[in-house]
Formats: structure tokens, sequence, C-alpha cells
């Protein structure tokens, strides 16, 4: 949990540096600091966690019905990796939006109120939970039951905006 923390707070400070950077760039009239800006500004989106939440609720659920063996390629080579781009993700939302708040920006913070940031806090809680979760067989079997609803809810369900 540590590294996720320290990676989250590395990613959150390195795009805050680079978003205050562009927006330092486009406050002198460079149309570089725009580009830098909408750059960063495209992959700040609370609506990318849910093909994300999709792959990994999938990747989930194969891991509550394969064997232990079958499960941790899964884990090691899928799960894990979805769940360091969600840290990445959110740290850089979360480094754009306190570069901007620092900019002056005050009422942007309430961008963090989104609620599509819960599919996130489910993959994380999910993720660090993962041991238990295969430990117990009735566990299991309703997991199973709860991932396969959530992976067909992320990729089929409108969610309004």
């Amino acid at each position: 949990m540590s590294k996720a923390l320290s990676t989250f707070a590395l990613v959150a400070v390195f795009t805050a540096l680079l978003m205050a950077l562009s927006l330092a760039v486009a406050r002198h009239g460079y149309p570089y600091g725009a580009i830098g800006v909408r750059r960063l500004d495209g992959i700040a989106d609370a609506g990318s966690f849910l093909p994300l939440a999709a792959v990994y609720f999938f990747s989930a659920m194969l891991m509550m019905i394969l064997p232990i063996r079958a499960a941790g390629i899964v884990l090691t080579h899928a799960a894990d990796a979805l769940f360091w781009a969600v840290i990445a993700l959110f740290a850089t939302i979360v480094g754009c939006l306190v570069a901007r708040w620092a900019f002056g920006q005050s009422s942007v913070l309430w961008a963090l109120v989104n609620w599509r940031f819960l599919f996130a806090a489910a993959i994380v809680g999910c993720h660090f939970t993962m041991n238990e979760l295969r430990r117990n067989i009735l566990l299991r079997s309703l997991f199973f039951v709860i991932f396969a609803a959530a992976t067909l809810a992320c990729l089929f369900w409108t969610f309004p905006t």
C-alpha cells in the first residue's frame, strides 16, 4: 500500500509541475503552453476509468474461477498492470487539478467530486483485498457473480454524466 501511495504522490507532483509549466507558458502568450494544457487535460477525465474497470473486473472474475497458477498469471500480467494504470491516471487528474488551483482556478477542485471516481476506488479496493477473496470459497463464488455484473455494467450500461 505504501508503494501505491508513493507512486500516486510522485506522479501527481510530476503532473502538477508539468501542468504548472504549461499554464505559465500559456499565461505569457506562447501557444505551446496551451498545447501542453490540452494534452494533460485530454487524459485527465474521470470517464477513462469505465473501460479500465471493465477489463479489471473481467480479470478479477477470471481470478475467482481459475486455478491458482493461472490466476497468478492473470494477476501479474493483467490486474497488476491495470491497477498501476488506475493509480497513474488518478494521480495525473489530481496533479492537473492542483496545478490549476495553484494558478487561481479555485473552483476546479470540485471536479474531484465526480461519482465516476468510485470506479477507481473500486479497482484499488478490489486489488488490495484480492488475496482475502481467493482464500474463501464462498467469497470466491459471491465475488465471481459481483465481478461479472460489474464487468457487464461497465461495458454496456449507459451511466449518466
